[in-house]
Order: structure tokens, then sequence, then C-alpha cells
């Protein structure tokens, strides 16, 4: 029973930071309707901005977070409206995969130039410290990472939701034309959106970098994992970004449990099918679906 309850919570832990991994590329996926192939180039970019911070002046990595997220964002904003934007104004949404295809490849050479191709760390000191409650062990970084993950997400649903500039965002995801008829300036509401699901992406990837060792070749793998947990929970929910980093996270440590260590992905690819076959829209639904 304890080596059931250990797994759910080491799953749950590092679900929730997959979760905000992937919260971007979710919320670009349900109001710019473009599968972003360099999510995790951004999310590799936060880490390595952390890892900067950390080597020049020894700024801690949830101190750096805020500034790492403002740099994410700024990123984001340029990326989209003055790349992808006029990509697809010249041809089409197809347009946009090659786009962010090209600029995970370059950015990709660019980390390994800059930083080598060599695994990084940016652990705390208080990494390994841990705690027990009835038998099961619990990192404290990982509750960090954990708390850190569930506020942020809940944030973004609060701005979606409560801000002037959720509303906009919302309404430009539901009705582009309309939202255009009413003074909607889309295009600066497209790149505000892809501003703030780049600052996410960042900050998930201050809290990767302590928990995990990152490389370049690491933004393949948070790519793959955004567009699993969009599959999971639903494309443009916060809610079914956390749902589905959950489910992602547990069934992954279940399958390294009683399966195999070598196991998870294939049992994750699985569920990912029968998800597609059985239920497309995600768990929870596309978030601005319904007047499509």
């Amino acid at each position: 029973m304890v080596r059931l309850v250990q797994s759910l919570v080491d799953g749950a832990l590092q679900g929730s930071v997959l979760s905000l991994a992937a919260v971007g590329f979710s919320l670009i996926f349900g109001v710019l309707q473009i599968i972003n192939l360099s999510h995790g180039v951004i999310v590799v970019l936060g880490a390595y901005l952390a890892l900067m911070l950390r080597r020049l002046w020894g700024v801690d990595p949830l101190i750096a977070l805020p500034a790492v997220a403002a740099v994410c964002f700024a990123f984001g904003y340029v990326y989209q409206r003055y790349l992808i934007s006029p990509a697809i104004r010249r041809a089409n949404l197809l347009y946009s995969l090659l786009v962010t295809y090209g600029v995970a490849l370059v950015a990709q050479n660019a980390f390994t130039l800059v930083f080598s191709p060599d695994n990084q760390s940016i652990r705390p000191d208080y990494a390994n410290q841990f705690f027990r409650i009835g038998g099961v062990t619990v990192n404290v970084l990982q509750i960090i990472a954990f708390v850190a993950s569930v506020l942020l997400i809940a944030l973004l649903a609060f701005l979606l939701r409560r801000f002037p500039l959720g509303r906009t965002i919302r309404a430009t995801a539901e009705q582009a034309l309309a939202a255009r008829l009413c003074g909607v300036d889309v295009d600066e509401v497209h790149a505000l959106t892809f501003g703030l699901s780049a600052a996410f992406a960042g900050a998930a990837g201050v809290l990767i970098g302590m928990l995990y060792p990152f490389a370049p070749t690491a933004q393949e793998n948070w790519t793959i994992y955004g567009f699993v947990v969009v599959v999971l929970g639903g494309a443009g929910s916060a809610a079914g970004a956390l749902l589905g980093g959950l489910l992602l996270g547990i069934i992954g440590a279940l399958t390294s449990e009683y399966i195999g260590p070598a196991y998870p992905n294939a049992v994750v690819f699985l569920v990912l099918v029968l998800m597609l076959l059985v239920k497309p829209n995600g768990l929870l639904g596309s978030a601005f679906g319904g007047s499509r």
C-alpha cells in the first residue's frame, strides 16, 4: 500500500510541473489554433536563463523566476508578432509549423554552442531535503515546485476569467472576426497570448532546471509532453492542463514502479491513442470550442 501511495504522490508532484510546462502550449493551441513546435525551446530557455543568473550573481532560482518569466514574455511577444504572424498572413497556418520547427532546430543548436551539449543543473542547496509522512517520502523541492505550479496555473485561470485581457483573449479565441468588428486588435491579442504562454513556459523551465538535469535536446521532450497534456486535458483550459499533467505524471510513475522504468513513454502514448479514439477533445474539452 505504501508503495502505491508513494508512486501516486511522486506522479502528482512530477505531473504538476508537467502541467505548468504544458499550459502555455495548450493556451496557444486553444487561442491561435497553431501547434507551437518550439514550445520546448522556451521551457529550456527558462532553465538556461535561471542557470546564467545563478552562475553570474548567485541568484536563487525561485527568486529568479519572475525575471525569467518577464524575459520569456518579451521573447514570445516579439516571436509571434514579427515571425509567426507574418508567416501565417502570407501563407496559412501550416507555415506556422514550419516556422516553429525551424526555430526549434536553430535554438537547439544555439544552446549547444553557448552552453555545450552536456546536462546542466540549477539544484539549490535545499534540493536534497525531505520528510516522511506515514512511510511516504516527500522531497521538499518537489513540494515547492508543486505549490508554485498550482499557484501559477490558478493565476492564469483567474486572469482568463476575471481580467479584461483574459476576457478579450477568450472572445478572440471564440470568434476572431466578431472581436475584430468590435474594435479588438486581434494581432495584438495573439501576440500577448503568445507572450503569456512563453512566460509560463519559462517559469516551468526554472522549476524543471531545479528538479532535473537539462540539455539542449530536452526541448523536444517538453514539446511532446505539451502535446500529450493538451490531448489528455483539453485545449486552452488551465484546468485541463493541470488535469492532463497530473494524469501524465501519475501514469508515468505507476508504469515505472509496476512495469519498469523503460516503459512509461510507451504506456503514455498508448493512453494518448486511446484518448484520441474515445474523446479527442480531451477530458475537459476545448475551452474555446463552444461557438466554433
